[in-house]
């Protein structure tokens, strides 16, 4: 279904035009996190959402739609005002968005974006569009739990590998597709995801990626088996199950994974693998990835390891950890922000590196976060009353927590690099600011590549 946009707002908002002040001439709201899991955010998605939903301008015909629904509904509707969008600005909302760049890892209780009215009769724009705006909060969340992620593995790849910046980028696959609420989800998700990594079995993030910001294969994949295709042969027959995965796929150069626990992970790794296809594998030139997917993975992963190591054998890189020959091993069960540095901590611990193990996350990637995950706020900073700009605020005194900034809001980095939110005495931008004008009146006025984000993202450090 192809939402009018008038209908992406909340209930309670198409009364609010009702509700200011007669004389309100321009409205200035800005968008923050205020803290959460993260001390910063990765900033993602607003160049999603301005292409997706407000390129497209708003018709005779949404207007009529809008205001029956809304009447039924019981609620007043500003049809006059939607026509005036409609009438005097080709249908595109008379609004400007300055953002911190896409990439940006901005410490939480700062700006990130800032809206401000461009029409005086049409100000409550500015809080009518909250609801779309702030969806905001989901990409940049997943982007900057995949941002944390990767830091961890970064941090045991430096400890324990010969050449961290070679692997990175291959170690978190995204397997989060199936436990999203929607495509859509699945999409902006997982393309945040690919911000920091370039694994992913998310196809929808690919499109994405295509269309929205001008990447032309945003993540990787390789041949991989599932319960099914190796229950499908039956117990008695796993081994074969195994052999077909070589013969389809395991060719000089090639990767393949093979999920090993459908009955015995043990009886697979120390006799079907070990054993039985040892020489098959290390003659075919391929890398085949093991996967378990039961168990306690702080003990199953550093004891597949020692098995494989057993059947296999191991070099012992530069840094003095051993590295697995012709196979390695992707755990993708219980995979979470928590677990990850336990799970690395024990692959360690037992002389391994880091370089054996990749790493899959699904719904705890893409799904188990929400808004207050970083605790995302879009609230009104200023209020212009007969020409008049008035800085506006929530103080409430039963959660302090909960205030919000007052004043024309801009983001800076200061003499020492860091960034911080100060309040301007003018309409100028601030000379050192951060904030980039996006849309104005219908028009992107920026367009960011996924490389360009993804190359800030890694040069910027906490």
């Amino acid at each position: 279904m192809d939402l009018n946009l008038l209908f992406d707002t909340d209930s309670y908002k198409v009364s609010h035009w009702l509700q200011y002040p007669a004389d309100t001439t321009a409205i200035g709201a800005y968008l923050e996190s205020r803290g959460g899991d993260c001390s910063h955010t990765l900033f993602f998605g607003l160049q999603y959402l301005l292409l997706r939903y407000f390129s497209k301008p708003i018709t005779s015909t949404d207007i009529q739609e809008a205001a029956a629904l809304f009447r039924a509904h019981g609620l007043p509707f500003n049809q006059a005002g939607w026509q005036q969008v409609c009438d005097c600005h080709g249908g595109y909302l008379p609004l400007r968005i300055r953002a911190v760049p896409e990439g940006s890892l901005v410490p939480t209780g700062n700006v990130l974006l800032t809206v401000e009215s461009t029409d005086p009769e049409l100000a409550w724009l500015v809080t009518w569009v909250e609801t779309l705006l702030l969806r905001i909060w989901y990409p940049t969340t997943v982007a900057t739990r995949s941002w944390q992620l990767r830091q961890v593995i970064l941090d045991a790849l430096e400890e324990s590998a010969d050449n961290p910046a070679a692997e990175i980028d291959f170690k978190l696959h995204d397997f989060g597709s199936r436990g999203v609420s929607s495509q859509e989800s699945a999409a902006i998700g997982g393309l945040a995801h690919l911000v920091n990594f370039q694994g992913t079995d998310t196809i929808a993030a690919l499109l994405a990626g295509q269309h929205y910001y001008d990447c032309a294969i945003a993540g990787f994949s390789i041949p991989a088996a599932e319960h099914s295709t190796i229950t499908a042969w039956g117990q008695a027959d796993e081994l074969d199950a195994y052999r077909n995965m070589l013969d389809r796929f395991a060719k000089p150069g090639s990767v393949v994974a093979v999920v090993s626990d459908s009955y015995d992970l043990w009886n697979a790794v120390d006799q079907l693998w070990g054993e039985d296809l040892r020489d098959r594998i290390l003659q075919s030139g391929a890398t085949v990835v093991i996967r378990p997917d039961s168990g306690n993975p702080e003990q199953i992963v550093p004891e597949l390891l020692r098995r494989l190591a057993a059947k296999f054998g191991c070099d012992r890189n530069q840094k003095g950890y051993q590295v697995l020959r012709s196979v390695r091993v992707i755990q993708g069960d219980g995979v979470t922000l928590e677990s990850l540095p336990q799970i690395l901590k024990a692959v360690i611990a037992a002389g391994f590196s880091a370089s054996n193990v990749a790493f899959g996350m699904g719904g705890g990637l893409l799904q188990q976060v929400n808004r207050d995950t970083q605790r995302f706020a879009y609230k009104c900073s200023w209020i212009e009353r007969s020409g008049q700009v008035i800085p506006i605020r929530k103080q409430p005194a039963t959660d302090l927590s909960k205030a919000s900034k007052a004043g024309r809001l801009d983001l800076i980095r200061d003499r020492n690099g860091e960034y911080r939110t100060v309040s301007l005495l003018t309409s100028a931008r601030d000379p050192q600011s951060c904030l980039q004008t996006v849309f104005e009146n219908g028009a992107i006025t920026q367009r960011q590549s996924l490389q360009e984000i993804r190359d800030r993202a890694r040069s910027e450090t906490i």
